[in-house]
């Protein structure tokens, strides 16, 4: 994967993932990749068609994008407190 992107933030919900990038390829081969990549390793296919993607033109709308991305367990109500949240990274740490 690190060939078609670099990641910067990622988040795992329950039922979809948020995922900032900066493409080193193709966005739709990038995407692809990596939801076979997760259906071969839980042996069966998780995804819907498609996805939706957003361009960031600057370094303050990225890290504004990464702080909401890591911030969507606590929106969601999943956690009060990132830090007991498993599914989540971001370069900035």
């Amino acid at each position: 994967m690190s060939e078609l992107a670099t990641t910067f933030a990622f988040v795992v919900m329950p039922d979809h993932i948020h995922w900032l990038l900066q493409l080193n390829g193709d966005l739709s081969e990038a995407v692809r990749r990596y939801k076979a990549y997760v259906s071969l390793n839980i042996d069966r296919r998780l995804w819907q068609d498609g996805f939706h993607d957003r361009m960031i033109k600057d370094e303050a709308s990225l890290k504004a994008a990464a702080r909401y991305i890591v911030a969507n367990p606590l929106r969601a109500n999943l956690v009060e407190d990132i830090g007991k949240y498993s599914y989540w990274d971001a370069i900035w740490l």
